[in-house]
């Protein structure tokens, strides 16, 4: 009798979500700004209920209110009301631990406008939708004592580190049960999925998350197997379990049918993975839930069988990936499944259903698709959140203001600024390909000769009356300059200099001046012509006679060099001969001035 009785409370704890297994507290911060004697970054747990901010910050000040200090019963019975005036900071009620669930305790202080609650509970209730967390008792009498000091104690909850962003991808699990007739659990996970379908498709698509499903199951005592409890719930000589749907034996469907369920789903999902579709779980579970509900009596195989060829996974692979149930044996999905349940790492067991595990950490809040989605952008490495993350629903652009303190260039469009889910980066754009470089704050462009390619480096640049100039000079690696012709500050303007109203050219007697855009016109009277290197003016015939004195000088520089050449080759040609002759000479007759020279008679074959 005491073994049966062991065994239904196993089975009671499991329905109600509840089992004896590796918890994991997960932490986030808490940073007090004031008083300065509590000024410090503090370590805080995050409610197994409530909505934590993910990705985000809250500040808020610290209220311990005179009155239901424990609130465990609601502040308007007090005459106590956390709202915050127009320009006020949120209110973070402080409430001591005993006589009520915390969940009670922050339910009470949501309906009195607060907007977080300073301690947290493991049990999760619905419609608590502020932040929860539980603090240390002395970091909780060090608030009390300040507060009962007359001084304002600031708090910044912070979740930004909460969730592990390791890179560009997320991983994440979602442990759920096909059962539909447990009551609001179940509901609320169908219809998590139902409204989380269409954002995890285009996530999982798109290659920015990897997502898998799981299913808890329990194995009977041996003592029991054979029992009339263990045959209804268990499939495989008891080796996989779930609760009864109606927690009534004598009705209705069997906890084993809903094993067989689950693992209809967990093989669906793995021939789907294999097929490299891994997503089409989403439509199979939906659909199974609108065409195969337990109060229709269509909780079966055949209907299961018609949503599957529905949707177009092969059929045969799942059926394999099933086995049958009714044998001694191991499952091999099943199996898996129940190991990966043990907690491993910063992850604890899997205890609760549903149960949401993100890049290794298990989530805590509300199962709703925008806090979930939030839960998962948060999970990015900064700069590689895709756009569904950066939308107006999930987060605050920031580069929508002020430009985010970032660089800007207005006339090109451009900007360094790039939200980013947690905030935004001023980071150097790439433009046509090429990576600008700077601070990202006060100044970008792009490097080397490369700069005036792009933008005109950032410098003024103008086209007039088919002429272009442009401030940006190739042989500076930075820096604006007006181009001759022009002034100012070479960034935002340049204006073309009038030689002709300041005198700088064009000054000769019987000149006459006209200013161009970015140069002048320079005329002479009388039949004159401008030399523009001389600032001077002079005739045709001066010109002409000028022209042809120059081109008789350069014929006869031509003929002197010629004559001058030809004379040292005679010269050359001369002295080469003699030498020659005077060589042949002496190998038959001695000269009197080489006497003494040795003659040198050719090999036989030369002769």
């Amino acid at each position: 009798m005491r073994e049966k009785l062991e065994f239904l409370v196993c089975v009671w704890f499991l329905l109600c979500g509840f089992c004896f297994g590796r918890f994991v507290v997960e932490k986030n911060s808490l940073k007090l700004t004031s008083p300065e004697s509590l000024k410090g970054v503090y370590e805080c747990a995050i409610g197994n209920f409530g909505v934590p901010q993910y990705g985000g910050t809250l500040v808020g000040t610290v209220v311990y209110p005179k009155a239901n200090q424990k609130a465990c019963k609601g502040f308007d019975e007090v005459d106590i009301s956390f709202k915050s005036r127009p320009g006020g900071l949120p209110t973070f009620v402080l409430a001591d631990r005993g006589d009520c669930y915390f969940t009670l305790k922050a339910w009470n202080a949501q309906n009195g406008g607060a907007a977080a609650i300073l301690v947290a509970d493991d049990k999760a209730e619905p419609n608590i939708t502020i932040p929860s967390a539980l603090i240390s008792k002395s970091l909780g009498d060090s608030i009390k004592k300040a507060i009962s000091n007359g001084e304002m104690v600031n708090v910044n909850l912070d979740w930004t580190e909460a969730l592990p962003h390791p890179d560009e991808r997320v991983e994440y699990e979602f442990w759920t049960n096909s059962n539909d007739e447990c009551g609001p659990k179940c509901d609320s996970q169908i219809e998590f999925v139902k409204n989380f379908k269409g954002a995890a498709q285009i996530l999982e698509q798109k290659g920015y998350t990897q997502f898998t499903p799981h299913y808890i199951t329990w194995y009977c005592p041996e003592a029991f197997v054979l029992s009339k409890q263990c045959k209804s719930q268990c499939i495989n000589h008891g080796r996989y379990c779930a609760p009864d749907p109606e927690q009534d034996f004598s009705k209705g469907y069997d906890g084993k049918d809903v094993v067989v369920q689950n693992l209809r789903q967990a093989c669906f999902y793995k021939v789907a993975n294999e097929s490299k579709r891994p997503w089409l779980w989403w439509d199979y579970v939906t659909d199974f839930s609108i065409r195969c509900p337990m109060k229709e009596k269509k909780y079966t195989k055949e209907c299961a069988d018609q949503v599957i060829q529905s949707i177009g996974v092969d059929l045969k692979k799942i059926d394999k990936c099933i086995g049958d149930t009714e044998t001694d044996v191991e499952n091999e999905v099943l199996k898996a499944e129940q190991d990966v349940q043990i907690g491993k790492g910063s992850r604890g067991d899997v205890t609760i259903l549903p149960t949401l595990v993100i890049n290794n950490r298990q989530y805590r809040g509300k199962l709703d698709k925008g806090a979930i989605l939030k839960a998962i952008c948060a999970g990015f490495e900064e700069t590689t959140e895709p756009a569904i993350c950066l939308s107006e629903d999930v987060e605050t652009n920031e580069c929508l203001e002020n430009n985010g303190g970032c660089w800007q260039d207005r006339a090109a469009n451009l900007t360094a600024c790039k939200d980013t889910f947690r905030g935004r980066v001023c980071e150097c754009p790439v433009v046509q390909g090429v990576k600008f470089v700077g601070d990202g704050y006060t100044h970008c462009g792009a490097p080397g000769s490369l700069r005036c390619e792009i933008n005109s480096g950032g410098c003024w640049k103008k086209t007039q009356d088919g002429t272009t100039f442009s401030a940006c000079a190739e042989d500076r690696l930075q820096g604006c300059k007006c181009p001759p012709g022009f002034k100012g500050d070479g960034v935002n303007s340049c204006e073309d200099v009038d030689e002709c109203k300041d005198k700088v050219a064009c000054q000769c007697p019987g000149c006459k001046c006209k200013n161009t855009w970015g140069s002048y016109d320079c005329s002479c009277s009388g039949g004159l012509l401008y030399m523009r290197e001389h600032d001077t003016c002079i005739s045709n015939a001066a010109r002409a006679e000028y022209s042809s004195s120059f081109v008789w000088i350069i014929i006869l520089g031509l003929a002197t060099a010629g004559v001058a050449g030809y004379a040292i080759y005679k010269y050359r040609i001369r002295r080469y001969m003699d030498s020659e002759i005077r060589a042949i000479m002496a190998q038959y007759m001695p000269l009197d001035s080489q006497a003494d020279i040795p003659v040198h008679h050719p090999p036989r074959g030369d002769i």
